[in-house]
């Protein structure tokens, strides 16, 4: 396998999360008739919230692979924080969509998540100014 294909692995396990987070919003909003908003409902509001959540770190986490593969990073980093990554937004997507308080799956999720990140963006660091 190659790096971009390492990557474009990690890129379409998560492009099939979302469609998996995004599916359970509608499938919420079709249960509860809520159209628009969130109608004041719990579910509908965590459902969201984690579709807005990875929404916000998934597109990040993916430049930040192609950013590494680009640099010749050995696919032993790549799959190491993409599988990292993907994992910590599967942890956190069951937490937090389980429960809008504190979770075993959130806290995991979200750890792993920034983890990630801050491995990637000190890994990216590293082969600029060396």
């Amino acid at each position: 396998m190659t790096l971009f294909e390492i990557v474009a692995l990690y890129g379409a396990i998560n492009i099939i999360l979302l469609v998996i987070l995004s599916y359970r919003v509608a499938d919420t909003r079709k249960k509860h008739s809520i159209g628009i908003g969130d109608g004041d409902n719990e579910t509908l509001q965590r459902a969201v919230r984690v579709q807005g959540n990875f929404t916000e770190y998934a597109p990040l986490a993916i430049v930040g692979l192609l950013l590494m593969a680009s640099l010749s990073a050995t696919p032993y980093w790549l799959h190491g924080v993409g599988g990292a990554f993907t994992l910590g937004r599967v942890l956190h997507a069951v937490g937090l969509g389980g429960s809008s308080g504190l979770s075993f799956g959130r806290l995991a999720g979200m750890l792993l998540s920034w983890g990630s990140l801050l491995v990637m963006a000190v890994y990216l660091l590293y082969k600029v100014f060396t």
